[in-house]
């Protein structure tokens, strides 16, 4: 079978593709891997779709199921190098220990994606595997529409009513990404595509590597959804980056154009909205719009209930108005003529609203007892509700099990063999000195608890990231893999410097650089080691 290395559809013995016009007789150029390189012996590379300072996606064909599909491939410019025509990614000394990093963290970020599946916002990510000196991520191909395009079709923005149902499913995926202790940080214009089924995907992951500055990776920036604190070295992105990047997707979608840059809004923060569309947006969402695009991080929306709660909050409240509208309706269909008492309104409208006050008043009088009472809930309601109840109220069924101590990759693997069961990681892993990384130090409900056969239960864990301060090892005299492995462990970056030595072979380490084996450094910390370039050569007469 001979396929368009541009499409994946079968061309026979042509050269241009009749269905896409790809020219076949090209070569791909390196450092991309050459048209028709076959991985794992299952998936045909075919032309790159698109790339960042982390990686690149090549369009692909599965020769196992027949589908075409994205493949993601591991890609840190500046840090490899690949010869024409080669498939291996080669690293020299001076990269190999941030690579290794750097590659951990890329393949470690689409395992997450991997437990995400049910999100319909998230792409769907099939498999992860090694091969090359590098990582192969392979992705579902769908047949999308560019929310650019969308946009511009749509008389170059959308209304509410229809952004609504889009964007609230990017919440909600947004939201269990940080909660697995990951973000997407690209949210933008240009990573958004809508289904044949009329549904938002959003493509562009990546690190946060690479989104920000100050990273070992060639930062990718999205101007106008990129939030102001990605343009600063290595400042800590989490929910609140997200939530700025979301909110300017949203205000391109309703306005038809991005906010200026951050960098530009810190001279000038204010957000231009032609007097036409504030007047056919409802209030609270441009209240919101304005609260989740704020410049200074302490003003922002602070978290994903909070802006799900600014966007939906009108449109309850006209919900429910909409409802006693109908209602009244039909009672004064049913009572025949309509019937006026002295102030000149109905008896029907008058028992509609005095019911509709009781109702709320009653409701904020439930609320504010029960704020006011915490032993609410405490004890069963039986007779005197000051005193506990004696009834037997043992739980028999199934409960939760315990997964203190467990690995959190094990954790996982239960989660997905007991359908009863769903794991969620904080967002937020902690140090511990009892726990090493990786093991799970906390989880709520506790261990013991009953579980629903029929509803599930939800369980979220907080997963160890080890001591805070860590102990340099033993690395005179190592090879320099071994030790960019051992400091890897420790949870420590390294980087190298080179020196002649006349007593440590080429390749091996001669130490740290300012520190001795037994000191302690910050979890996350960079530590230079020096490698030996073996004896200085002796100069020739």
């Amino acid at each position: 079978m001979s396929l368009c290395m541009g499409c994946m559809q079968e061309i026979g013995n042509n050269k241009i593709c009749p269905s896409c016009g790809f020219d076949n007789s090209q070569k791909q150029q390196a450092p991309y891997l050459p048209y028709g390189t076959v991985l794992a012996n299952r998936y045909v590379i075919g032309a790159g779709i698109d790339t960042n300072g982390e990686s690149t996606r090549y369009i692909s064909f599965d020769k196992q199921t027949g589908d075409v599909v994205i493949i993601c491939e591991f890609l840190p410019v500046g840090l490899f190098v690949r010869e024409d025509g080669q498939t291996e990614v080669k690293v020299n000394y001076e990269n190999r220990l941030i690579y290794e990093k750097l590659k951990d963290d890329f393949n470690n970020y689409y395992r997450i994606l991997t437990e995400l599946r049910d999100f319909s916002a998230l792409m769907n990510v099939h498999n992860i595997f090694q091969e090359n000196n590098t990582v192969y991520v392979v992705e579902e191909n769908e047949n999308l529409i560019p929310f650019e395009e969308y946009v511009e079709r749509s008389s170059g923005h959308i209304d509410w009513d229809i952004a609504r149902p889009l964007f609230m499913p990017v919440i909600s995926a947004l939201e269990a990404l940080h909660k697995r202790g990951v973000g997407h940080y690209a949210i933008a214009p240009k990573n958004m595509y809508i289904t044949s089924s009329g549904k938002i995907k959003i493509s562009g992951f990546a690190t946060e590597n690479e989104r920000k500055r100050g990273t070992p990776l060639k930062s990718q920036l999205f101007t106008g959804s990129a939030a102001p604190e990605q343009y600063a070295d290595n400042f800590p992105l989490d929910d609140i980056t997200d939530i700025y990047g979301f909110c300017s997707t949203l205000f391109y979608a309703l306005t038809g154009h991005l906010p200026k840059s951050a960098v530009e809004r810190q001279k000038d923060s204010r957000l231009l909205m032609s007097t036409t569309t504030v007047k056919r947006l409802p209030p609270h969402v441009v209240s919101s719009l304005a609260n989740g695009l704020q410049i200074e991080r302490e003003n922002r929306i602070t978290d994903f209930d909070e802006l799900r709660s600014q966007l939906s909050v009108a449109h309850t409240a006209k919900a429910i108005q909409e409802e006693i509208s109908r209602t009244a309706s039909m009672n004064l269909a049913k009572g025949g003529k309509n019937i006026n008492n002295r102030s000149g309104m109905s008896n029907t409208s008058i028992l509609i609203i005095a019911a509709a006050i009781t109702v709320l008043v009653l409701g904020i009088a439930g609320v504010f007892w029960i704020m006011q009472n915490p032993l609410v809930g405490m004890f069963k309601n039986s007779g005197d509700s000051t005193m506990p109840s004696t009834e037997n109220t043992e739980w028999t069924g199934a409960t939760v099990p315990n997964f203190v101590g467990m690995k959190y990759d094990d954790v996982v693997k239960k989660d997905e063999s007991d359908y009863s069961i769903t794991v969620y990681r904080n967002y937020t892993d902690e140090y511990s000195d009892e726990y090493k990384e990786g093991i799970v130090l906390a989880q709520n409900p506790p261990a013991g608890s009953g579980i629903n056969q029929e509803d599930g239960i939800t369980i979220s864990v907080t997963v160890s990231k080890g001591a805070q301060m860590r102990e340099l090892p033993k690395v005179k005299g190592e090879k320099v893999d071994s030790v960019a492995s051992d400091l890897a462990a420790q949870g420590l970056l390294a980087s190298a410097e080179y020196q002649y030595s006349d007593t440590i072979a080429e390749g091996r380490v001669i130490g740290y650089l300012n520190h001795e084996e037994g000191d302690t450094l910050e979890y996350g910390s960079t530590i230079t080691i020096i490698v030996s370039k073996g004896k200085e050569p002796k100069p020739t007469e």
